[in-house]
């Protein structure tokens, strides 16, 4: 393992010192990382139970914290006000991926129990920005475009979470024929997660104002703070019952809408110590899970990825923003640029010991699959998709697409922590 660590600390260095001229490139981060800890996983005998220990570890401390730091960026008034793009594809898209998913994967699979299948499309429903980041960062795509895809990708993980953990109790349930304990248990964890979340994001953000008018901590601090207050608030909401991933995500809705930018870590995270846990992240899924996952790939499950990623979104999106003023060039380019990352496969580690082994194995084994895969189509066609969507709306002359649209000007987003400062932005 140290010799694996060793590696891996030598390629982050060198990585980081390109790194701004790769996001110009068809080579992604995530893309990167994966193949790395693949190709290591497959050269080296390295004791993999340390690894997978490793794996849940990181991918726990990477879910909570990116789930709070992502919610505590959104302005919950500006979100209630605004009647945008991503609330369309939020309250209906999301929702829609899901119907769709589930009715296309009994297709593939119509013996499973039907919780099941809806479990296996609403791990497959949540998009990450990480992988699309060459889109949301160019400047020749709209920035009203670029604002939808990045308030989606934040909030869809959030809440698709409760449909996942819903379903795989429901799941387990099916399975078991014991619907007490699996009910009780669903509705303490979509219950008591949020109760939790509320109370302590809401009073941890006073108590940082509070701190900081009577100048006793600095933004230093209070990054620290923030990210201890998130872990906090998913082992408490754990030990009563709750789910501390709804609690951790609820609370940083609270925190974020309490100090209202006046936490600047929380702002800087996701550019700094955030891209360290994602790219960790991603190795080791490739080093731990992506051999295993291609061992399982069949032209069944591969087609079923495809057409979650081809058809499965793009229709969804494309009825979301139906009646509203995006053009069809917007809806086409906003279904395919969800790439599935962290999300779909932290999900898929989540349910695994909660369900029968049966449908665990084959939906993590899945999960990981369409991780990669994603991450390889969503990579090679994130600059050519970005210079083609800037083309189109270019030539449409004065349309919504170039306008901020909403009904306050005010953003969803209190600060794009994906968007680049002017020297560090690519070029269209």
């Amino acid at each position: 393992m140290s010799t694996i660590l060793l590696i891996v600390a030598v390629f982050t260095a060198a990585f980081a010192m390109v790194a701004k001229r790769m996001n110009s490139t068809m080579l992604t981060a995530p893309m990167i990382f994966i193949a790395l800890g693949a190709v290591l996983s497959l050269l080296g005998d390295w004791p993999h139970a340390g690894a997978e220990t490793a794996l849940h570890v990181v991918a726990e401390v990477a879910l909570i914290v990116l789930l709070f730091i992502d919610a505590a960026q959104i302005d919950l008034g500006a979100l209630r006000k605004q009647h945008a793009w991503p609330q369309r594809m939020l309250l209906i898209g999301l929702p829609g991926a899901m119907l769709i998913g589930t009715a296309v994967a009994w297709l593939f699979m119509p013996d499973w129990p039907i919780f099941a299948l809806a479990l296996v499309a609403a791990i497959l429903a949540p998009t990450d920005a990480a992988l699309g980041q060459a889109v949301i960062t160019n400047p020749a795509v709209p920035e009203r475009a670029r604002r939808a895809l990045t308030v989606e990708s934040g909030l869809n993980d959030g809440l698709a979470l409760p449909a996942v953990l819903l379903f795989a109790s429901l799941a387990s349930f099916e399975m078991s024929g014991d619907d007490t304990d699996w009910l009780i248990f669903a509705a303490m964890q979509l219950t008591l997660g949020p109760l939790v979340g509320t109370a302590g994001g809401s009073l941890g953000g006073f108590v940082l104002l509070q701190a900081k008018a009577r100048r006793l901590t600095s933004d230093t601090f209070a990054g620290i703070g923030a990210i201890a207050l998130a872990g906090g608030i998913y082992m408490g909401a754990d030990a009563i019952g709750g789910n501390g991933f709804i609690a951790a995500f609820v609370a940083g809705l609270c925190f974020g809408n309490v100090v209202k930018g006046r936490c600047k870590f929380v702002y800087e995270f996701t550019e700094s110590e955030g891209q360290l846990l994602t790219w960790g992240a991603f190795f080791m899924l490739g080093l731990v899970l992506v051999p295993s996952a291609l061992a399982h790939l069949t032209w069944a499950t591969a087609t079923l990825i495809l057409i979650s990623l081809f058809f499965v979104r793009p229709i969804a999106i494309w009825l979301s923003l139906l009646g509203s003023d995006a053009s069809p060039t917007s809806r086409l380019f906003f279904g395919w640029f969800g790439p599935r990352g962290l999300a779909t496969a932290l999900f898929a580690l989540l349910i695994v010991p909660a369900i029968d082994p049966d449908f665990a194995e084959p939906i993590l084994a899945l999960a990981i699959n369409a991780v990669w895969i994603s991450a390889l189509l969503h990579g090679l066609s994130a600059q050519p998709g970005a210079r083609w969507y800037a083309a189109r709306v270019a030539a449409m002359g004065p349309c919504p697409e170039t306008q901020t649209g909403g009904t306050s000007a005010k953003p969803l987003v209190t600060h794009h922590h994906h968007d680049l400062q002017p020297e560090d932005q690519i070029a269209p």
